[in-house]
């Protein structure tokens, strides 16, 4: 993981990990991985609305986070995974509280049924 990040310093843990997963895709990034290793085109095609440009961006700074990891395997045609690191999947399960805020307080769903 890269020690320094973005310009500017942080205020409190909340900051820093915002800076991480700030962005519109990184959290659909990592819910899409939490399912599964993903190829990019399978990604792009469970990311409805995300050009090629930006997924690309996105997991550059995921992965220079630590947070996903980028497997190419040597074959014709060459093929390349994109996975959770271990610090990826432990930032999942952090922001799994937030999911389920959102989905009992703006999305209106109650836990449990």
């Amino acid at each position: 993981m890269r020690t320094v990040r973005r310009p500017g310093s942080y205020v409190c843990g909340i900051d820093s990990a915002m800076d991480v997963v700030g962005g519109k895709w990184k959290g659909l990034i990592l819910w899409a991985l939490h399912q599964r290793p993903h190829r990019f085109g399978e990604l792009r095609r469970e990311l409805p609305g995300v050009s090629e440009k930006v997924l690309t961006s996105q997991l550059l700074e995921l992965e220079s986070d630590g947070i996903v990891a980028r497997t190419a395997y040597d074959e014709v045609p060459p093929r390349v995974e994109y996975s959770l690191t271990p610090l990826g999947e432990s930032l999942n399960e952090a922001l799994l509280p937030l999911g389920e805020w959102g989905r009992e307080h703006i999305l209106g769903q109650v836990p449990g049924r």
